[in-house]
């Protein structure tokens, strides 16, 4: 085992100290903000009776009971990504609720072994950045699924790839219902069972995460490498000839 102390901290010459910052419990006492938490909820089918839109309803309630205020976006018109500009109205308005919100749940069905391409348009149609804002990055998700049979992960964990990839919080916990319709009654309902059980815990999670990061988004998201790019490009332009 090698031990370091603090001279051999001089030894990183690679390092621009100007941009290194130390990690400060301080700096994550940022206040909680006024209003209640807000949850975005996207799903991932078109059918009149899509399970995974009743699965976003039983959430939406269940999150409102806990406090947060939800919204959850209807797919339907979307177009397919790069297919329409980025004014249409459907995805502007996919875009504004992606900024709006500080948690997100993403469900789809499991179909031909994957996430549904109705899901994933709504991802594709969310960039990293809109000029210098990014719209998921440090925020919270929590992934959910519904089968036609058996339990698989296929589709969470698919969308696991994704929250990560978009910059998100995507907590450790996730839903997968098997069987669906079964279980749902006929008023289009959950039944009481283990699944919704682990739905309950899956926004359980999800609100305690949000309330946790959501005051130090930023500070959590605050990068090195991106300080010292700013930094060398701030240089550059100060410097820059007349």
């Amino acid at each position: 085992m090698t031990s370091f102390d603090a001279t051999q901290t001089d030894d990183l010459p690679q390092l621009d100290r100007a941009s290194f910052a130390i990690p400060s419990t301080v700096q994550l006492q940022h206040p909680q903000p006024s209003h209640a938490p807000r949850f975005l909820l996207l799903y991932g089918s078109l059918r009149t009776r899509s399970f995974s839109r009743l699965l976003m309803e039983e959430a939406a309630r269940i999150l409102t009971l806990m406090g947060g205020e939800v919204k959850i976006f209807n797919p339907s018109g979307l177009p397919l990504p790069d297919d329409a500009p980025e004014t249409h109205p459907k995805v502007a308005e996919l875009r504004q609720l992606c900024e709006w919100s500080e948690g997100m749940v993403w469900c789809s069905p499991e179909r031909h072994g994957a996430m549904t391409g109705i899901l994933k348009a709504q991802i594709d149609w969310i960039p990293l950045s809109i000029g210098a804002v990014r719209p998921t990055q440090g925020k919270t998700l929590a992934l959910m699924q519904v089968c036609g049979g058996s339990q698989s992960f296929n589709a969470v964990n698919q969308m696991r790839v994704l929250g990560r990839w978009m910059r998100m919080i995507t907590i450790p916990n996730q839903s997968s219902v098997a069987k669906a319709f079964l279980e749902f009654d006929e008023h289009d309902r959950m039944k009481p069972s283990a699944y919704f059980d682990r739905v309950v815990d899956v926004l359980e999670e999800l609100y305690k995460f949000t309330l946790l990061t959501r005051g130090n988004a930023d500070y959590l998201v605050d990068r090195y490498s991106e300080r010292k790019e700013s930094a060398e490009a701030l240089m550059r332009r100060v410097n820059q000839k007349d």
